[in-house]
């Protein structure tokens, strides 16, 4: 990419009052950043949903270059990889989220587009049965080849990022700061290891601190970046029931361990169960199972040259099918979000209807119609 249309983009994220929203629908009209930053007051206003207020903001916003060129200098010094939302690396999981980031900062080798993408959260202050579940779920992970993602903090997301590490799993910590520095500072030497084996991620430019007001913004890349999110230990008010709520609107697939009835460190998770905002795990089988990683590949394809009859069809699958129709190939989260079906049930439909040879399966999780 063009370090000038880069200074642009990332010039696009400091323009006061232009957030995520209005910067990608000033880019879906003005075509890229460059021509957001020249583009006229007249023109602007003639784009839906940019009145006089966000105009001015972009006219009045032009200085932030000079800002935006000592973030360009940053990344070239420092090996951090800028992921634009329109780039192919950005997680694609993430980018059908609303309210998705239009430019994240990242240091590291991980694919963010792995195959399987599991969120691990949880208290910073974790019981010994809160750790032993950890360590447990995280072990049982091994060789899956899953990505794990996690916040970085003290308690269930330094301990699953440690385990991640030591059982050959690629991990990704999330933060609330630039990458100048690492938040709390008794990780740097975990974030090291991490960005040889997975990495570190932040829509944060240099210099941010890690306030408290950037946590929730940290928290649903963490929702939004995975399939499934999971809960291991929670207080009811606990900071991870944000991420689990972030991911809830995100259609995510939730999970939570649950606690004793009388255990305070567990009334959270037990909430969510109990309100069937996340489904009971006992064991990292019951996430691959309802998440149907179990079945993969194991599919006997028949080939047809016309797509069957869908008279049959129930609600559910229709919309499946609606989906993909007139498209080559689609991606799993792509019908996910056009459905509002979590990734759990499109997987379930989605097997139904290739058993049924409606669908057929490509690799990359991507999925087209039969004809």
């Amino acid at each position: 990419m063009p370090s000038d249309e880069l200074l642009y983009q990332i010039g696009l994220t400091l323009i006061n009052g232009i957030g995520d929203s209005h910067a990608k629908n000033l880019l879906a009209h003005c075509g890229s950043a460059k021509s957001v930053f020249e583009t006229q007051k007249a023109d602007f206003l003639k784009i839906p949903g940019v009145g006089e207020h966000v105009a001015n903001f972009v006219i009045n916003g032009k200085n932030v270059l000079k800002e935006a060129e000592k973030e360009l200098r940053f990344i070239e010094e420092n090996n951090v990889t800028p992921l634009f939302f329109t780039n192919e690396n950005y997680p694609q999981r993430l980018k059908f989220c609303h309210d998705s980031p239009i430019l994240l900062y990242y240091r590291g080798n991980a694919n963010l587009n792995s195959e399987k993408i599991v969120a691990v959260v949880g208290t910073r202050l974790p019981s010994e049965y809160g750790i032993e579940q950890t360590k447990k779920f995280i072990d049982e992970l091994k060789g899956s080849g899953i990505l794990v993602v996690s916040g970085l903090a003290y308690g269930i997301d330094g301990l699953a990022h440690k385990k991640s590490l030591e059982n050959d799993l690629d991990t990704i910590g999330v933060v609330a700061h630039g990458l100048d520095r690492i938040y709390p500072s008794a990780h740097e030497g975990l974030a090291m290891k991490m960005q040889k084996k997975g990495g570190i991620l932040t829509d944060f430019r240099s210099g941010t601190n890690p306030d408290a007001v950037n946590f929730p913004k940290r928290n649903r890349i963490v929702a939004g970046m995975c399939d499934a999110l999971v809960v291991i230990e929670s207080k009811r008010d606990g900071g991870s029931l944000i991420t689990a709520t972030i991911a809830n609107s995100y259609n995510k697939d939730v999970f939570a361990f649950p606690g004793r009835t009388n255990d305070p460190q567990s009334e959270g998770c037990n909430a969510f169960i109990k309100m069937n905002r996340a489904s009971l795990m006992e064991s990292a089988a019951d996430l691959f199972y309802i998440m149907g990683w179990n079945t993969e590949g194991q599919i006997q394809k028949k080939e047809t040259s016309q797509i069957p009859l869908l008279l049959n069809l129930n609600d559910e699958e229709q919309k499946i099918v609606t989906a993909l129709k007139d498209k080559k190939q689609v991606h799993m989260d792509e019908i996910s979000y056009s459905s509002s079906f979590p990734v759990s049930k499109v997987s379930s439909l989605l097997l139904q209807l290739e058993f049924s040879n409606v669908v057929r399966s490509h690799p990359g999780k991507m999925y087209s119609l039969v004809g």
